[in-house]
């Protein structure tokens, strides 16, 4: 069976196409200076934006070392740091509620899925809301999904109120011993204003009908759109005041250096990782793991 870290490994294979060669050639120079430059020129190539970048380049100047290979091990040491300690979910005491978010085509209904599925092999029970009721198909899928994962799932009909679905689904939560809810969201930026009242709308619900309880708000983010996902989150940020990312499609990118960038800019931290299609391609994200995989050399 593939491990956790090779499967990262793979997923992160376009993104070291993109951004570990250039690493490596940067590590080689023999001048500080040209190593410096050439170092900020990779990290901006490989999607990492300009303000972290900087960072990275500035905090490797204040460890100087002469060598690829303790630049290597500076460099590896550094990008932990940034992505700062694992930040593990907070389901615990039960019942918790996870409310997903983000835009339509990041992923959302497949994490949720996945979320659903790992839940549940660790012994949980949960039941899943339909409150992206702009779409029908939306619905439809998510219902698939609660079959795949032997979840109910809480609906109701088409063009119906977000937050009323997810009050339903609280008050099914409490009256059947349910561990986990998973709200699924609307994710029409095309009609920001509406979504975003629309969102705080459900925040408002959760945190008033599950008081005191666990309450994740995780937005899924497209790892393929590199740094236009900084300004989606904070988008989604501003309205609900999230406590985790997801990062989906991380094996079709080859921007997975914008993780760099999202954790360093918006400082909220990473949470869980899709690296795959399969049920069990979402994990845990772990810093140290992604560094050591980010400078892999094939």
């Amino acid at each position: 069976m593939t491990s956790w870290v090779d499967r990262l490994k793979a997923s992160l294979g376009k993104t070291r196409d993109v951004l570990t060669a250039r690493l490596e050639d940067a590590f080689g120079l023999s001048s500080d200076p040209e190593f410096y430059n050439a170092l900020e020129e990779a990290l901006l190539g490989g999607d990492v934006g300009v303000p972290t970048a900087e960072r990275i380049v500035t905090m490797m100047r204040r460890r100087p070392s002469r060598d690829a290979q303790s630049r290597r091990r500076v460099f590896r040491e550094i990008v932990g740091e940034v992505l700062a300690p694992p930040a593990p979910l907070v389901l615990d005491p039960p019942p918790a509620a996870v409310l997903i978010l983000g835009v339509n085509g990041s992923g959302k209904t497949t994490t949720i899925g996945k979320l659903a599925h790992r839940l549940r092999a660790d012994g949980r029970s949960v039941l899943l809301a339909a409150a992206d009721t702009f779409r029908a198909a939306a619905i439809d899928q998510l219902q698939i999904w609660g079959r795949r994962t032997g979840c109910e799932v809480v609906t109701h009909a088409p063009g119906a109120d977000p937050a009323a679905v997810v009050f339903d689904a609280i008050a099914a939560t409490k009256a059947r011993g349910i561990d986990v809810l998973i709200a699924d969201t609307a994710g029409r930026l095309h009609t920001k204003v509406n979504l975003l009242e629309e969102l705080k709308k459900i925040n408002r619900v959760i945190g008033r009908e599950m008081a005191g309880a666990p309450i994740e708000r995780l937005l899924v983010l497209d790892a393929s759109t590199g740094q236009n996902a900084i300004a989606q989150a904070k988008i989604f940020h501003d309205a609900v005041d999230l406590t985790g990312i997801v990062l989906a499609k991380l094996d079709g990118s080859a921007r997975g250096g914008a993780v760099l960038a999202i954790a360093t800019e918006l400082q909220i931290p990473v949470k869980l990782v899709g690296t795959g299609e399969g049920l069990d391609d979402l994990q845990p994200f772990d810093p140290q793991a992604f560094a050591d995989a980010l400078l892999t050399v094939k």
